[in-house]
């Protein structure tokens, strides 16, 4: 190959300080270095690269050309060079994270924050995933860790710790027929209006479901953001995480209601598949066994 990585950082060189001589004292070269390097590309690609009229080395078109698109070839390798650097000192390319529907994205958002302080240059790859989708995420595996997968985990190659509990509340928009009714609702009473589920997320594993009642209508959305909005706008009724449902209740668009037979909390999990993380995933194992992390990322709501 007659155009080398050599080649084009000198011309980068040349090109950003202006005469050969200042980009031989960059790279801490004598300037007939750069000369030859130069006068040797133009030969072997059979073409100017420089317009040598006047005091400072200017490209011609060729030579603009060249520089734009090797730019990018410059900036590749520097790229792959860190990479190569970080799997040396143990810090991963990239960490993929699945994180539940059932916790806040703003509480994981701020742990990758605070990773950002760690300089490492891995890439952090987000997924959102609903019930059984965490562990199925896990397993496949496209992730490599998982936060807020919720109930047990179904047999497999990973380490688990646990999160805390998920409570919900059952709400309806405030102009739902069950908003007027007064005592806890029966399940007769919530039967008979349609209910708003969240759809699984898995791939492979058994799909799993918040629990329905027998006859019951049923609108199926992405995720409990979707859920929450079909509540708010009066489409049907269903359980919600505490946290999420709050701010709804507090502003008037939702209605808290009382039930007969309330949902249980939910425990949840973080997981894992690495018997030896890397550094980058021992950092998020470390912060995630912190007690207030994990009060955090729950919703902080009791």
């Amino acid at each position: 190959m007659r155009l080398t990585l050599d080649a084009l950082t000198v011309l980068d060189a040349i090109d950003r300080n202006g005469s050969f001589a200042a980009a031989a004292e960059e790279l801490h070269r004598v300037p007939s270095a750069m000369t030859y390097a130069v006068q040797k590309l133009e030969q072997d690609l059979g073409v100017s690269i420089f317009d040598r009229r006047g005091h400072r080395a200017k490209l011609t078109p060729v030579g603009q050309a060249l520089l734009r698109d090797g730019r990018h070839l410059l900036n590749a390798a520097m790229a792959l060079e860190q990479r190569v650097k970080r799997l040396a000192s143990g810090w991963e390319t990239e960490l993929r994270i699945a994180v539940s529907d059932l916790i806040p994205l703003a509480g994981v958002l701020a742990l990758v924050q605070g990773f950002d302080q760690q300089a490492a240059g891995t890439q952090i790859r987000l997924s959102r995933e609903v019930f059984g989708g965490n562990w199925d995420a896990l397993l496949e595996p496209r992730v490599d860790l998982v936060i807020g997968a919720p109930g047990d985990g179904p047999p497999g190659a990973y380490r688990t710790a646990r999160m805390g509990d998920v409570s919900f509340v059952f709400a309806v928009a405030p102009q739902h027929p069950l908003a007027q009714h007064r005592g806890p609702l029966s399940l007769e009473q919530v039967r008979a209006w349609r209910a708003v589920v969240a759809a699984d997320s898995s791939r492979r594993l058994p799909p799993r479901s918040s629990p329905l009642l027998a006859g019951q209508d049923i609108l199926t959305v992405p995720d409990m953001d979707a859920k929450l909005a079909a509540q708010q706008a009066g489409l049907g009724v269903g359980f919600l995480p505490r946290w999420l449902a709050l701010p709804a209740i507090e502003s008037g668009a939702l209605q808290l209601c009382q039930v007969e037979h309330p949902n249980p909390p939910a425990p949840v999990y973080y997981a894992w598949r690495e018997r030896r993380p890397g550094r980058a995933l021992s950092w998020f194992l470390a912060q995630l066994a912190l007690p207030e992390v994990s009060t955090h990322l729950l919703g902080g709501v009791p």
